[in-house]
């Protein structure tokens, strides 16, 4: 098992990206059977050339010079309606999505020390609060719970297989008090 200390966690750099690609292929064509990682390459693509992309809190994970994780948080408006189309409003929520561990270190906690390094960058950037869809098996045990606890409800999407699969994290006691409504995608194309 890595431990955190030996991950190095930085921003993306455009000298990062052909690993990325690489990195996310790989990751997902050899660690899940709902894709090929082409559709998560054409959504980070997505998220880069949109208003929601946040360049500080796109990340790499290196281990010994090696990149091996890849994982970001994008500004992510909740809809007030399951129908989605208000993207105006900032409720100070970020999306994390996607994340991705190069196929040689899954499952040897690579995932849970980024993402525990990721999450504390977050919060000292100031956001409310992070929502991700994936399995919840992994994502609660980095302080994710089903996003309806906190009045933010899932619309549609894969791996939502059942709302569990959609979760939240506020980034302080109380920070998403107020803050409800639904998740939906239709600002990416490839989401």
């Amino acid at each position: 098992m890595y431990m955190k200390q030996k991950i190095t966690i930085r921003p993306e750099e455009h000298k990062d990206y052909k690993h990325i690609v690489s990195l996310i292929l790989r990751s997902l064509q050899e660690g899940t059977d709902y894709s090929d990682g082409t559709d998560i390459i054409a959504l980070v693509e997505e998220i880069r050339d949109s208003k929601y992309y946040i360049p500080e809190l796109s990340f790499v994970a290196e281990l010994d010079g090696q990149v091996v994780g890849h994982f970001l948080f994008s500004r992510f408006p909740i809809s007030p309606t399951k129908e989605g189309g208000y993207h105006d409003t900032d409720a100070g929520i970020v999306m994390l999505a996607p994340v991705s561990v190069h196929a040689d270190f899954l499952r040897q906690g690579i995932g849970t020390a980024m993402l525990t390094l990721g999450i504390e960058k977050v919060r000292e950037a100031g956001y409310k609060g992070i929502t991700v869809e994936g399995n919840y098996n992994f994502y609660n045990k980095v302080g994710f719970r089903t996003s309806s606890e906190f009045g933010i409800y899932p619309t549609s999407g894969f791996p939502l297989k059942e709302p569990r699969c959609m979760m939240c994290q506020p980034t302080y006691e109380g920070s998403l008090d107020g803050v409800h409504g639904y998740i939906v995608y239709d600002m990416y194309f490839n989401a």
